[in-house]
């Protein structure tokens, strides 16, 4: 397949880079060379006439989705509109990533592809927009991703949550995490293997939740990624209404992926997917 990854240089286009280039003929675009938000930017994508494209653009700070309206909804939602309208001319399958924040967080258990959406911040609504303009392409994969870790680091956030954590540790930082917010941990390398086997395998065409199983607290996760780093920081666990954040979050956001499961693909839990990172980014020694 002629595959075009947008934010090839993203974290997780990093990694669907890597997973499919072996295979496939996989061009990437980065935010310099396209930009989704501007229609004739996106005209590119025609000159290459590819079989499938994969859109990871997004615009993702959450608190500064709600002072930044109209750049949110130019990137997650205009911009998942204008790829989506240039797949379907050119015949193209669309792939569209999404986020566990299109749910409220109110169902206290894993949500499954088929649960209604609810977002309740300004940057889940804007990625519910952007699934429902990318089902305008009847070829369309819509991969709802969680928490994302991954070796290139988030664009824009400077790293990710784990080397967040690692590098206050090694300073000596005293830490608080939310310990009343539940996710699933995703290492971006396992989120690629899941879309490259839903192409592989011409999986039936609709939402796949592709996360790794398994959730916990963030606060859970920090205990975690210390006991395997064999850190021993100060950590204390707080509560969400002690943080002074703009965006409202889903208290229970974790993602359980029923319809691979049905299709005879097992995804992996986040704590062996955590030991691997951290083994890939020279925070573990072989055992």
């Amino acid at each position: 397949m002629k595959i075009a990854v947008i934010g090839s240089t993203g974290q997780l286009g990093t990694d669907l880079m890597k997973v499919l280039q072996d295979e496939h003929d996989v061009i990437g675009f980065t935010h310099e060379s396209l930009e989704v938000s501007d229609y004739d930017s996106c005209l590119k994508l025609k000159e290459h006439h590819p079989d499938v494209i994969i859109n990871t653009a997004a615009f993702h700070k959450t608190d500064q989705c709600e002072d930044e309206l109209v750049r949110t909804f130019s990137v997650n939602t205009i911009g998942a509109r204008n790829v989506t309208m240039i797949s379907k001319e050119i015949g193209a399958t669309m792939v569209f990533i999404s986020t566990d924040y299109v749910f409220d967080g109110n169902k206290k258990e894993p949500y499954t592809e088929d649960d209604p959406t609810n977002p309740i911040n300004s940057y889940g609504i804007s990625k519910l927009a952007g699934e429902l303009y990318t089902k305008q392409n009847p070829k369309h994969y819509i991969t709802r991703t969680a928490s994302l870790f991954g070796k290139a680091g988030a664009s824009g956030k400077g790293g990710n949550f784990v080397e967040t954590m690692i590098t206050k540790a090694k300073n000596n930082e005293a830490i608080n995490v939310v310990n009343d917010m539940w996710m699933s941990p995703t290492y971006t390398k396992d989120a690629a293997e899941i879309i490259k086997r839903i192409l592989e395998s011409e999986l039936p065409f609709g939402i796949y939740h592709a996360s790794n199983q398994g959730f916990c607290t963030w606060f859970q996760f920090s205990e975690e990624i210390f006991r395997m780093a064999g850190l021993s920081p100060v950590l204390r666990p707080v509560e969400t209404g002690q943080l002074n954040t703009k965006a409202k979050r889903p208290r229970f956001s974790a993602l359980k992926s029923a319809k691979l499961q049905e299709c005879g693909i097992t995804v992996r839990g986040w704590k062996e997917a955590l030991r691997d990172y951290l083994f890939e980014k020279g925070h573990l020694q072989a055992t």
